[in-house]
């Protein structure tokens, strides 16, 4: 009796004592394998918690035994929770990775409402993509990294100059407008010069919105918009240099450094240069596979410190690229001559761009910018010599009231173009030189309760030429909860008459533009549905899925006729009416392990509709897809990215029922894989492969250059009605035209390249 009475109480003093022991729980705290300072660590159901050190690091002290769940926040993150079982007096180490966490609905945007607001709260959804992104796959310019962006395509025009422009869901490179810092610079002529030539460093983001924003921006908004971010001075590096070449000989540099001007001033400038200059010719047509260019483009900008923390900043950009495609033996003796082909082009191109918050109470702004673009351009004999200015200046005025969000604004726009095509001439004639298009707006985001807000914004413009214009949009937001976003949105787009760009330009020297009636302006309606859903579990994987339903219709669709007359382009309005609709939708998946996979699709059906006939329109994809597949092997500094493309058939400008040429390109993709180390101080060197595949437009085809063996057309018969005859030299009955193209063609190549970065 007296054993088992001793028994238990030695029994009961040990359990006393264990329940007196404690230990402690220790780790770091990472994200993208930097330490994070200033993390909140707390055992979930106690009042334990303490913050993570300088160097990332964390210790709860005197835990007694048992198991907990330990909770990770910080500022800027999702919370990540893990669970621990502590015996004893042990200690144990429990590290966290929070690179998969960021909470990237807070990211602000600018481009959806015209003022700073978190992605999390516009009503209107806008996609941002940052350099980390583009940086997967290098290119020399934004209008390449763009084949990485779901629904966004860049589109080569012609296969010798290589112009082109950017399709949003399918709708052509007139009706997209581009930005850069918020100021519509970049027109129609000259889309393609406006995306080439900013240097990478100097890009803060790219904000894309999908759907018509004319209502805030105006004219040409009617397809979407690329808004192209610089950075702060303050924010941007002390020191920037990238450099990458490949073994078809293409070389670029970027450049980009900031310095103080004295007290109150921060400069930041930005150098491009491109230069590829080895003619390649690997389809043995005796032409150009790749356009040869030399590029140079310098961008400063300047921010000044003010009382109150005012804004005021201006930049400024010159551009200038000789290029040229055409037969090999061709040179600049050649140029505008009939003896050897050639395609050589002159573009010079300045921009100013400023925004100055007025000394008042009131947060009213006032932005303004200017170009110039001139452009010496030969076609073979013909030639295309093209002036444009833009003039911009707008007030806006920003003002809450209770639950509305006012903004406010007046807008003036001048644009002078000209040049020496048809397309200014005739029935254009009154176009081609001066159109003013002031405006006013104005727009109330209402913030019906916590989770729900109504956007209504309404536009007057009045153009010189084609007179009053309103633009009126909705949108609606619905938080479902942090984690789930409805939004939808519709509107209106207008498009002036401005059918000439220098993508058609280049087709001259084989086809006349032809334009028989007086052109109207184009009026577009548009809704659109979108729905974010973000998941974060508690071992750190996240999970992103965005999808999106579009609908535009089109009134007075000014349409390129290619197939009429082979010889012609001919421009009119639409006898009926063109509908672009689709589905789009984005998967972004983060793994703690390194892994991460972004994956997009869209599906779209542009057409038009004209005397009871649908017709797809031309050089364009009904399914696309892209995807980005990264992994970090983060004991060896290594980053491995494999990104690509993908697209379905689109329908190809034939030249006539002979022409052996396939009516439609087949499916095709380009796909690209690159290896980063970044275990160097500063440094970082990357490589890789572009074009895997080896996929060129030309396979399967018998030519893509029509008679590339008589580019003058001076072996070419004409009957009486000026139709080209079928002859024995030419059996197809064709005439030199490089419009059959809508791919690169550019095979396999390796790359190279270092970065350098001073903070």
């Amino acid at each position: 009796m007296f054993s088992k009475t001793l028994l238990s109480i030695l029994s009961m003093l040990f359990v006393i004592n264990a329940m007196g022991q404690t230990g402690s729980i220790s780790g770091k705290i990472i994200s993208e394998a930097l330490p994070l300072a200033l993390v909140n660590i707390k055992i979930e159901g106690t009042q334990l918690i303490t913050q993570t050190d300088s160097m990332g690091n964390y210790t709860l002290s005197k835990v007694k035994s048992g198991t907990y769940r330990i909770q990770a926040s910080a500022i800027g993150f999702r919370k990540m929770v893990k669970t621990i079982t502590l015996r004893n007096d042990e200690s144990s180490v429990l590290n966290f990775d929070l690179s998969n966490l960021q909470n990237d609905l807070d990211e602000v945007v600018v481009t959806g409402t015209l003022k700073e607001v978190k992605r999390l709260e516009s009503p209107v959804p806008v996609e941002v993509y940052t350099p980390g992104y583009f940086k997967k796959n290098p290119t020399p310019s934004i209008f390449e990294a763009l084949q990485n962006v779901n629904g966004v395509r860049p589109q080569l025009n012609c296969n010798i100059c290589n112009t082109g422009d950017i399709h949003i869901n399918g709708l052509e490179g007139p009706y997209t407008m581009i930005l850069i810092d918020g100021m519509p610079i970049v027109s129609s002529l000259s889309t393609v010069y406006g995306l080439s030539g900013i240097p990478n460093s100097l890009v803060e983001q790219i904000e894309i919105v999908k759907g018509p924003a004319s209502s805030l921006y105006g004219s040409e908004a009617v397809g979407g918009l690329i808004n192209i971010i610089t950075k702060k001075p303050e924010n941007a590096p002390l020191l920037s240099a990238d450099f990458f070449a490949t073994d078809y000989q293409e070389y670029n540099a970027d450049l980009g450094f900031k310095f103080n001007l004295g007290k109150k001033a921060i400069a930041l400038t930005g150098v491009n240069y491109f230069k590829y200059g080895n003619p390649v010719d690997h389809n043995h047509d005796n032409f150009t596979d790749v356009t040869l260019q030399d590029r140079i483009s310098v961008f400063q900008k300047w921010s000044f410190e003010r009382k109150n923390k005012r804004i005021f900043t201006l930049g400024a950009r010159y551009m200038y690229e000789d290029r040229w495609g055409g037969e090999m033996q061709w040179n600049k003796s050649f140029r505008g001559g009939d003896q050897v082909y050639g395609e050589s082009i002159y573009t010079k191109r300045w921009e100013l761009i400023g925004n100055y918050q007025l000394p008042v109470k009131e947060k009213i702004f006032l932005a303004f910018s200017y170009n110039e673009h001139n452009q010496d351009s030969r076609y073979g004999t013909t030639s295309y010599i093209a002036e444009q200015k833009i003039g911009f200046a707008q007030l806006t005025w920003d003002k809450k009231i209770h639950n509305h969000d006012l903004l406010l604004g007046t807008a003036l726009r001048y644009t002078f173009y000209d040049d020496n095509t048809a397309a200014t001439t005739g029935l254009n004639q009154e176009i081609a030189k001066n159109t003013w298009l002031p405006g006013i707006f104005i727009q109330d985001e209402i913030t019906l309760s916590a989770k729900h807000k109504f956007l209504a914004g309404f536009r007057y413009d009045y153009n010189s030429v084609n007179g009053n214009i309103f633009t009126p949009r909705v949108a609606y937001k619905w938080s479902i909860d942090d984690n789930n976003i409805l939004r939808l949105n519709a509107g209106t787009g207008f498009r002036v008459v401005n059918i000439f760009t220098e993508d058609h330009a280049a087709l001259t020297g084989a086809r006349t533009v032809e334009i028989p009636n007086e052109l109207k302006p184009e009026k577009t309606y548009n809704v659109n549905l979108n729905y974010l859903k973000k998941i974060y579990t508690d071992n750190g994987t996240f999970l992103g899925i965005e999808g999106s339903a579009f609908y535009t219709y089109f009134n007075n669709r000014i349409i390129g006729d290619f197939d009429t007359d082979p010889n012609k382009i001919i421009y009119d309005n639409l006898d009926g009416y063109a509908v672009s609709k689709g589905l789009s939708a984005n998967v972004d998946v983060a793994f703690n392990n390194g892994l991460k996979v972004i994956v997009g699709a869209t599906y779209q059906d542009v057409a038009s509709f004209e005397h009871g006939i649908k017709k797809q329109q031309i050089l364009t994809e009904k399914f696309s897809g892209n995807w980005a597949i990264s992994y970090k092997i983060k004991p060896f500094n290594l980053a491995i990215d494999y990104t690509g493309n993908v697209y379905s058939p689109m329908r190809l400008p034939l030249l006539s029922d002979l022409d052996p040429r396939k009516e439609f390109s087949p499916v095709w993709s380009i796909q690209n894989i690159q290896f980063t180390f970044s275990g160097f101080n500063r440094f970082e060197l990357y490589g890789g492969i572009k074009n895997l595949l080896n996929w060129t437009p030309n396979k399967g085809n018998p030519f893509i250059i029509a008679r590339a063996n008589d580019p003058f057309d001076k072996h070419v018969e004409l009957d009486k009605n000026g139709q080209v005859m079928v002859t024995a030299e030419n059996p197809y009955g064709l005439t030199f035209d490089p419009s059959y193209v809508y791919g690169p063609n550019q095979g396999i190549r390796g790359f190279f390249g270092i970065r350098y970065t001073i903070k």
